[in-house]
């Protein structure tokens, strides 16, 4: 009588043992600008995200202090369209840039950036393609869909 059980909880751990092993792989977005990450890291985990799904690595660069960074967050809630191209197009990476960690080493290897939030385009293999002043894409107090989603299309591959 207890061997059967003994067996059960045996391969049930043998079981949840091997899914926890698989899932603990899976790439986890960054999707909230926090001095706390390793910028290095997450761009590299990103990459390697961007070769196996043929995307390409899309570097929002800003903070949680940086009001113009919520609005383009809001941006992207408020239209589902462009939210859903940018994710079969690209893997998104958060990185912070605040008085705690201004992530200088890892933004020294692009353009410097002149506001905030900022984008830089990255292709599948890490290569740096574009920097885009995100100030291009506003409109009035807000940002323009139509000019965000020809930015996109542009830098989608």
């Amino acid at each position: 009588m207890y061997l059967p059980k003994t067996i059960f909880f045996v391969l049930a751990l043998f079981l949840f043992g091997s899914a926890a092993e698989k899932t603990s792989g899976r790439y986890e977005p960054v999707t909230k600008f926090d001095p706390q990450r390793d910028a290095t890291k997450d761009i590299a985990e990103a990459v390697k995200e961007a070769q196996q799904t043929g995307k390409r690595v899309l570097l929002d660069v800003g903070g949680e202090w940086c009001s113009w960074c919520h609005k383009l967050d809001k941006f992207f809630e408020d239209n589902e369209d462009v939210r859903q191209f940018l994710d079969t197009h690209f893997i998104v990476v958060k990185i912070n840039y605040s008085k705690e960690n201004k992530n200088e080493a890892v933004l020294s290897k692009y353009p410097k950036i002149p506001g905030y939030p900022h984008y830089f385009v990255l292709e599948s293999d890490g290569t740096f393609l574009h920097s885009q002043n995100t100030a291009e894409l506003e409109k009035g107090k807000g940002y323009d869909k139509n000019k965000i989603f020809a930015f996109l299309k542009k830098w989608a591959k």
